[in-house]
């Protein structure tokens, strides 16, 4: 019990718990990602729970946009049309990011889709080295 009770209740609470994200609402309760680099390779787990591996689609774009969509559509048959819901919750329908993957190897990404986790390994691309030539002042 605080000594000090709350008048009025804190509405600064978790304001920054998302700061840093970029979408809100429902997709991006559905695909919540984390993304890291270690030894020159960026990896990505994304969780999309419900989802089967041929629901999932990842595409890069010629303007260096990762997209990963998941898509599945209702499952109502004839057997639903005697059932009672009291509650139904599970949603379906399509969720969408897109990441800007601008020094990657596009040609080398690869992905496997696990327990309701999708990981993405993309490789960054090697440095294009410069050739220096010393021109001479005449």
């Amino acid at each position: 019990m605080a000594l000090f009770p709350r008048l009025m209740p804190n509405y600064l609470d978790g304001v920054f718990d998302d700061f840093f994200t970029p979408v809100r609402g429902d997709e991006m309760s559905k695909m919540r990602c984390d993304i890291y680099e270690k030894d020159g390779i960026y990896t990505m787990e994304m969780d999309i729970p419900g989802f089967n591996r041929e629901d999932v689609k990842i595409e890069v774009d010629d303007n260096d946009y990762l997209t990963i969509t998941a898509e599945k559509n209702s499952e109502t048959n004839d057997e639903d049309s005697d059932k009672n819901y009291v509650r139904k919750e599970r949603s379906y329908g399509k969720y969408q990011r897109s990441f800007y993957v601008g020094d990657i190897d596009k040609d080398n990404i690869d992905a496997k889709f696990e327990n309701g986790i999708l990981k993405i390994t993309m490789p960054k691309k090697e440095e294009e080295k410069s050739s220096k030539k010393t021109i001479e002042i005449k």
